[in-house]
């Protein structure tokens, strides 16, 4: 019989820590946090140090009873939940309810692999109690301001609004850059390229740099309108065009440090479009451990929530070995290369790297999945090639001059790829830089021949709307937030309806995001100041390292932010009971209609409300702020009871398509129609699962043979077959309590898995 127990969080990474332990030591997973704050009460008595009361999570109590049962007649209990606060804190939770005092060990991998197992085994740790309370002050303080902030927001503006201490400043930033953008004025400008030829081969190009003596930046000094280019070309007609400078420098492109979490995060938006939830789901597969064939569960990269660019000296050593062997000494570099984590970082693991040498992307890609293959190839190229030689370039920059202007041309040779020839860095806005073109052999004096000129009209540009990825590098930027918490910032701020993504898959607030971001500086300039929240995070980092107490903490906070929110319930603006009049008579009771605040932003209603409720929508003059009704939208799609073209109109959920014969005909379709998933149903065998939204704008999930065949579903089917049973698909749920999970939805099957963190319930 066992005589240790291992308890982790996930069933996966339990699988992969049996096969290395052996059979002294029996694996168990919590699947998560078993205890939290109370959903439906504050759960922190403010009055007692502000201690908090952690309660037993709906559907743990099984799971608790399950570890103490196999802990009863164990030596040793070792807990292994991830590396991190969050883990330390499950780690602290699950020793608590177990009660043991003696033989309890904390265990931290940093890598799932035998080795990194064995050793971490060995030599046990204690709990920490600064990294437990570190956790506890961020889910008080969270909670503070979530369950005290939110009921102020559901008096003064509608119910189930939420605000939150980090997410608030996350949609205040893309609020600020929204009116940036709305406020930017674009100004004309022109450019000229000039086509030339030397006689040998290749033509190029340049653009005029400098004219009579004045450089173009288009800021100081620039060709204003269509005008001013024309002239500039008319003057330099039948101009000879003569090599005045050739300058040629060599320089060094060195290569980029291995990832961090927001780094990973980032490039895995550019290069592989996946969301921060996405790549952090896929980043927590690999981690665990993945089935590679006979060699079973492998976990096949590092800890992937780390702000340190470290690299341990075994990694080293593998990688520079590698490099010698697959491209050549030239590639090594005399030293091995190292990076300089930012001042904040906590350094408490290593980088994201692959665990081991041997599982290059070639070998594993049998046994994953597309989105692994993709990530793991992306952590893999980085990894390498931070330990590769700088590329070295040649670099070209050619003067022309033609009258009194002078045009410039510029190009670069790679006279060694480096570690280029592995990996480039993705850019997150296109570039205009045109500085790979090549250049043809020139010297001073050379006569070209022009072939064509070329003006160009332009407009300046206001900053780009935030991608998640870019959000993210802000965040990260103003030392808002921490790694573990990047991911789950985005998904609570695209879930609040506070902000939206456009076609581009940028961010932008909604008219109630910016409301309720325009209500909370007011009231709360502290909670929605970048440079408090970025000190907040340090202040946690001091109650991890020792140097501060969390209580303290949380009464130089509680102080201010209590007055502000008693001024706040009694100063702050009433959206709700407000009503602002306009001249739009009401087109069914002839009274007059008002401006107000619902779901979706402001609409116009009847002021005889409730007893009319005519409502609409209508559209705001941006110069003259006058209004008037919005029109309806057209389509065309038609009726199918009564042939009428069906419009677009607006309702408490949400756009929708309405007959234009209306009131006769009441017939009403869904405005987006049904997604499919690709998946068979698993009841009739014969239809396929589709993407639906229900009456009230929740999204479900069904069969397409409805009314024949009743399958229906609340959680997302996912195209991954249950490793237990084998079924063809699993579902998945994101909850606040568990975070993702998925599980088998066949009868008698008990499959499930932590596959993303909880979510915390506060956030605008």
């Amino acid at each position: 019989m066992a005589k240790n127990l291992v308890i982790v969080e996930s069933p996966a990474k339990a699988k992969t820590l049996g096969k290395y332990l052996g059979r002294n030591y029996t694996v168990k997973a919590s699947v998560g946090h078993v205890v939290d704050l109370p959903k439906s009460k504050l759960g922190v008595d403010i009055k007692r140090d502000f201690k908090p009361e952690y309660t037993v999570i709906h559907g743990k109590g099984k799971v608790i009873e399950d570890l103490k049962k196999a802990a009863k007649d164990k030596e040793n209990i070792y807990l292994a939940p991830d590396p991190d606060r969050e883990g330390e804190a499950i780690a602290w939770h699950i020793a608590e309810r177990l009660g043991r005092k003696k033989n309890v060990h904390r265990v931290l991998f940093n890598e799932i692999t035998k080795k990194a197992v064995q050793e971490a085994i060995k030599h046990p740790l204690k709990l920490d109690q600064n990294k437990f309370e570190a956790q506890v002050a961020r889910r008080v303080l969270d909670r503070l301001v979530g369950y005290q902030l939110s009921p102020l927001l559901w008096k003064k503006v509608r119910r189930g609004l939420s605000a939150g201490r980090v997410q608030s400043v996350a949609v205040r930033l893309i609020t600020e850059r929204e009116r940036e953008i709305r406020a930017f004025v674009k100004e004309e400008y022109w450019t000229i390229t000039a086509d030339l030829e030397d006689g040998s081969p290749p033509p190029f190009s340049a653009n005029l740099f400098e004219f009579a003596g004045k450089r173009l930046d288009h800021k100081t000094f620039r060709l204003e309108n269509e005008t001013a280019a024309t002239d500039v070309v008319r003057h330099l007609d039948g101009a000879d065009w003569v090599v005045t400078k050739v300058e040629k420098r060599d320089r060094k492109r060195n290569p980029t440090p291995p990832f961090i979490t927001s780094k990973l995060q980032q490039e895995a938006s550019r290069k592989l479009g996946f969301q921060p939830s996405r790549t952090m789901r896929i980043a927590q597969r690999l981690y665990e451990g993945v089935e590679l064939g006979e060699e079973g569960a492998v976990g096949l990269i590092t800890y992937m929530r780390t702000d340190s660019t470290r690299l341990s000296n075994d990694a080293l050593d593998a990688v520079r070995g590698y490099i010698a062997e697959r491209f050549g000494a030239d590639y090594v570099p005399e030293k091995p290369n190292v990076y300089r984590s930012k001042k904040s970082a906590q350094d408490a693991h290593e980088a994201i790297r692959p665990t081991s040498i041997e599982y290059d992307p070639e070998r594993v890609a049998p046994f994953l999945e597309k989105d692994e293959l993709n990530l793991y190839t992306l952590i893999w190229n980085r990894f390498v090639a931070c330990q590769m030689e700088a590329a070295r370039l040649e670099q070209t920059s050619v003067d022309i001059k033609a009258n009194d202007a002078i045009f410039r041309a510029t190009g670069q040779v790679v006279k060694f790829d480096g570690f280029i020839r592995v990996y480039t860095e993705g850019q997150d806005e296109a570039t205009t830089e045109d500085d790979e073109k090549t250049l043809p052999a020139l010297t001073e004096g050379d006569r070209l021949k022009l072939q064509k000129l070329t003006p160009d009209q332009h407009f300046t540009q206001p900053p780009p709307r935030f991608s998640q990825a870019t959000l993210i590098k802000e965040l990260e930027e103003k030392g808002i937030g921490r790694p573990s918490t990047y991911a789950s910032i985005m998904q609570t701020i695209l879930g609040k309806e506070y902000v939206q993504e456009d076609e581009q898959r940028r961010l932008y607030p909604t008219e109630l995001g910016m409301l309720v971001t325009d209500l909370l500086v007011d009231s709360f300039p502290d909670i929605l100041n970048v440079e408090f929240t970025a000190g907040m995070e340090e202040t946690l980092d001091g109650i991890e390292d020792g140097s501060q107490k969390w209580v303290q903490v949380m009464k130089r906070f509680y102080a201010p932010f209590s007055k502000d929110l008693e001024k706040a319930e009694s100063e702050m603006r009433n959206v709700k009971a407000e009503e602002r009049p306009t001249d739009i008579k009401c087109d069914q009771c002839g009274d007059q209609m008002v401006i107000r605040w619902g779901r979706k932003g402001e609409f116009l209603a009847c002021r005889r409300y409730p007893e009319c409720k005519n409502t609409k929508n209508f559209t705001r003059n941006d110069e003259t702020g006058e209004i008037e009704v919005a029109k309806a939208e057209t389509t065309d799609e038609v009726c199918d009871k009564c042939g009428k073209p069906m419009l677009v109109r607006f309702g408490r959920y949400g756009k929708f398509l309405g007959c234009s014969g209306y009131p006769e005909c009441k017939t009403i379709l869904p405005m987006v129609k049904p997604k499919s998933l690709g998946i068979a149903c698993p009841d009739c065998g014969e239809g396929e699962i589709l993407e639906k939204r229900s009456r009230r704008g929740k999204i479900f999930y069904s069969c397409n043979r409805y009314p024949n065949c009743k399958f229906a579903s609340w959680d997302q089917p996912v195209a991954q077959p249950c490793p237990l049973c084998h079924a063809p698909f699993v579902v998945e749920k994101t909850t606040k309590r568990a975070g993702t999970v998925r599980r088998c939805i066949k009868e008698g099957c008990t499959w499930q898995e932590t596959v993303g963190e909880p979510v915390d319930e506060t956030g605008t």
